[in-house]
């Protein structure tokens, strides 16, 4: 097993669900984990582990989504895992800065939700996403230079457009949540 797995099923094991319903989704990907050593692979075609993140700018009152080439839907930064890569932290922050093009992303440690939805990858299969929070520098320009991206833009957390999907925003509601919390903490 290579430190991404291991790493996937760390973070799975000690991960703090919000409620009964992420709790589901978390036993699912550590059972996920166990029947597929594969997991973290795209070509585990029943399903794979990906990272994602909600990128907030620096005052929190905005995120950035990108309208995905393929799907034609905005939404959050992230995607497969590489072999290169040795965390889902990692992943999340390494696919959060290529898509948006931003240097000095701050990602939070911690996972804020998991999402399992169905995407064609191999003529179909599953996405069992862990999601982060991620915060920009101030004043950071997004730069597009993707390939699987048509677009990228800064949407205040209310007005996400109407492609975006639930899960999308999800996300973002959950990791607006955490970084005002964050910013709220007493230092």
């Amino acid at each position: 097993m290579n430190q991404l797995f291991l790493d996937a099923r760390s973070v799975l094991d000690s991960w703090r669900a919000p409620d009964a319903r992420q709790e589901e989704l978390r036993v699912e990907y550590l059972a996920h984990l166990e029947r597929h050593p594969d997991a973290m692979s795209r070509s585990c075609l029943p399903g794979h582990l990906t990272a994602s993140a909600a990128l907030l700018d620096a005052d929190g009152e905005r995120t950035a989504l990108t309208l995905h080439a393929k799907l034609k839907m905005w939404l959050q930064l992230g995607g497969h895992c590489e072999e290169a890569d040795s965390s889902l932290a990692g992943a999340a922050l390494r696919e959060a800065v290529e898509e948006s093009g931003v240097a000095g992303v701050r990602l939070l440690p911690v996972p804020v939700r998991l999402d399992r939805h169905a995407v064609p990858c191999g003529g179909g299969s599953w996405h069992l996403d862990v999601q982060y929070a991620a915060v920009a520098p101030p004043d950071a320009p997004l730069v597009i230079d993707s390939a699987e991206s048509d677009d990228l833009r800064w949407f205040p957390i209310g007005e996400l457009p109407d492609s975006a999907d639930s899960a999308c925003r999800a996300l973002v509601a959950a990791a607006a949540a955490r970084v005002r919390a964050e910013t709220a903490a007493p230092r």
